[in-house]
């Protein structure tokens, strides 16, 4: 016998009605899924245990006394004080000691390592809030002021509440401790800093001042006063020259003046001369004052050139040289004239001249004039080598003087890096100081609790409800998966089924006039049969899974503390 070729056609579209019978001819498969996820559901929800969440507040209060009168020793924004503190109070010794004290995870801590206890602990069940509330400080810079929450959660809730103000309270003395160490370990670190630099000070100091005494008077900062000293002298050794030219005109002057008044004493005690001869002498005179005073410039000029330069210096040579001849000059005019004075007696016609005799009285008061005069330039002589002595002095001081000046330049470098070394250590040591006294001060307020802390500002609460699970939601979703499922299921079901189930898949599949409609007809004794096995395993189902939820609740009912 030869099939039939099979001819593929095309599915209609279903109407709502269509929907509606696929879901009665699919009930079993919608509601079955269901039911069934809904049972998982409820025992799930009620075999989960339950989870306290007990929360503390912990405040953060700012310092009871203003930074402008203590600055604090701890430069750590309180978020991070708090974050070092998580760590230290959640750290494996401290878990450890709570578990075992509140005797947490009976059940987990037979099965698991202590370790993965302790991360989940940490993971799951401890939660610390950040520092919210951000409020400006003096400088402007932002500060935590605000408030924190804390947090654990476990099965029982009173086991909660104290595992939570176990932590809160840990949390407390951890950061007055904290405080307290970090602020004596500031001040310690300060002091040990202040005794090196005390130690640097005075060791510097030491060196500074024996440089100082060795080195006194040529130091950089005895310059200005060298100068001056020097300055004053030079001016005193003006003064002094300004002095000795004085005395050596009016030296020349008194001189002039005694051989003057010597040659008119001749002239009295002597007969008188001719004009021409005392017009002779009196050139002579003149000539011989003159090179006097050359010989008495030079002299001035080559000591002010000695006070400048030394023995070697062209313009001291050339001083001493001009000096010396003028010298020359000077004796060979005196020659001359005593010279000429023997000519002149010699030469002098004999004539018999009638001598008058000498006017005693003023023969006298030329010889009391010489005298006087004679007086005065021994007195001028006497003035003279004084200045001469002091001039000397004033030389040696001048020289010790510039002696310094010369070396300052030596000792200029050495001083200036132990005044600078001085300088920066006296400032560290300074500094030092005053920092250790501003923690010693922000010791005494952290101790009085006056600076910044943590206050407890709401206590652990007992909680009332579970944080979960949420079993409405769970056998909701339960509920709603069970259903999709089942849904899918009948979908399935209904692409598979191809026989043609109404009047409408009879005219689109075959395309044949529709006469009439024979109903099926079954056996009324099978119908009741499969109905009643349908209701069997129906009531059968429900019931058990009735006493599978009442079970589960059953039991959340009296293991719940």
């Amino acid at each position: 016998m030869q099939g039939s070729d099979f001819i593929p056609v095309n599915r209609r579209a279903m109407e709502v009605d269509d929907y509606v019978d696929a879901a009665r001819r699919h009930k079993a498969w919608i509601f079955g899924p269901m039911f069934g996820c809904l049972v998982v559901s409820v025992v799930i929800a009620f075999l989960w245990p339950d989870t306290y969440i007990s929360t503390a507040a912990i405040r953060v209060i700012p310092p009871q006394i203003s930074e402008k009168l203590v600055i604090s020793s701890i430069n750590v924004d309180m978020s991070q004080r708090i974050s070092s503190m998580a760590q230290n109070i959640l750290s494996r010794a401290t878990l450890t000691n709570i578990i075992q004290t509140y005797g947490l995870y009976p059940k987990d801590i037979k099965r698991l390592p202590i370790e993965d206890l302790i991360e989940d602990m940490k993971s799951k069940h401890i939660r610390i809030g950040q520092v919210s509330s951000m409020t400006p400080n003096s400088s402007g810079e932002k500060k935590n002021y605000g408030a924190f929450s804390l947090s654990f959660s476990y099965e029982n809730r009173y086991i909660a509440q104290k595992v939570c103000s176990d932590l809160v309270g840990r949390f407390l003395s951890e950061n007055s401790r904290e405080a307290l160490n970090q602020g004596l370990a500031a001040t310690d670190f300060l002091k040990e800093e202040l005794e090196s630099a005390r130690k640097k000070l005075e060791s510097i100091e030491s060196n500074w001042a024996g440089f100082r005494i060795a080195n006194a008077g040529r130091l950089p900062d005895d310059r200005t006063a060298n100068l001056t000293t020097l300055q004053s002298i030079e001016s005193r050794m003006g003064n002094l020259n300004a002095a000795i030219n004085r005395v050596n005109q009016e030296k020349l002057m008194l001189e002039t003046q005694l051989r003057i008044a010597k040659d008119q004493l001749t002239s009295a005690k002597s007969p008188v001369e001719s004009p021409q001869a005392m017009a002779a002498m009196e050139k002579r005179n003149e000539k011989l004052v003159e090179k006097e005073r050359e010989v008495q410039g030079l002299e001035n000029g080559l000591i002010q050139a000695k006070e400048h330069w030394t023995e070697n210096h062209p313009d001291v040579k050339r001083f001493e040289g001009l000096l010396a001849l003028a010298k020359r000059q000077r004796d060979q005019i005196m020659k001359e004239d005593e010279l000429a004075k023997a000519r002149e007696v010699v030469s002098a016609p004999k004539v018999e001249v009638k001598k008058i005799a000498p006017m005693s009285k003023e023969a006298k008061a030329l010889d009391a004039q010489v005298l006087q005069i004679e007086t005065l330039l021994k007195a001028k002589d006497q003035e003279l080598n004084e200045y001469n002595q002091e001039t000397a002095r004033m030389n040696g001081t001048v020289k010790q003087f510039q002696s310094r000046l010369d070396a300052t330049p030596l000792s200029d470098q050495k001083y200036q890096e132990l005044t600078r070394d001085y300088d920066q250590a006296k400032s560290s040591y300074k500094e030092m100081s005053e920092k250790k006294a501003i923690s010693e001060r922000a010791n005494i307020v952290t101790g009085r609790k006056q600076g910044e802390t943590l206050e407890m500002l709401d206590p652990a609460s007992l909680p009332l409800s579970p944080s979960e699970p949420n079993r409405a939601i769970i056998i909701g979703s339960g509920t709603m998966a069970g259903l999709m499922l089942g849904l899918f299921l009948a979908g399935a079901r209904e692409l598979k089924d191809t026989a043609l189930k109404n009047l409408k898949d009879v005219r689109t599949y075959t395309q044949l006039t529709i006469l009439g409609c024979i109903p099926l007809l079954e056996n009324d004794l099978v119908v009741r049969r499969r109905r009643r096995l349908t209701m069997l395993a129906w009531s059968t189902a429900s019931i058990l899974g009735l006493l599978v939820m009442a079970s589960s609740v059953l039991y959340y009912t009296q293991t719940r503390p």
